[in-house]
């Protein structure tokens, strides 16, 4: 699969390097313990500059969710483009793969895999229906 590259700054640098890892790395403020996603350089809830990274558990359920298509290439495939929340609280958009766009509903659990891509230089997290073949977070 060929993807645009992710364009990696000094703030989601550690969910890029976790993803390769094989690990969904989610920001935190040091001074507080809120989590943000997407990252970013200062805590929304008390304004500290100070963060660490806390991995989750990868499980979680669909917030909301659409399925994409290209506009001018006929043949590229349609994606579902989703908004899962976390079992720790915070939300993310990704893709969801190994399931039909019928078969999915808000609710709906969901578990992180991770996908490479531009051969193996790139890792992307997406989502699977929870206990879905290959189970668990691995490429």
């Amino acid at each position: 699969m060929k993807v645009v590259a992710p364009v990696e700054s000094h703030d989601d640098h550690f969910f890029w390097a976790g993803a390769k890892e094989g690990r969904l790395l989610i920001q935190r403020c040091s001074s507080c313990g809120t989590l943000r996603h997407p990252p970013a350089p200062m805590c929304g809830a008390c304004l500290s500059t100070d963060w660490d990274a806390q991995e989750a558990s990868g499980r979680g359920t669909v917030y909301s969710w659409i399925l994409s298509k290209h506009p001018t290439r006929e043949d590229a495939e349609p994606r579902v483009v989703a908004l899962i929340e976390l079992e720790e609280g915070t939300r993310l958009v990704s893709n969801l793969v190994d399931t039909e766009p019928a078969a999915i509903e808000n609710d709906m659990a969901v578990e992180v895999c991770f996908v490479e891509a531009n051969d193996g230089q790139v890792v992307l997290p997406q989502f699977r229906p929870a206990g879905a073949a290959g189970g668990g977070a691995t490429r």
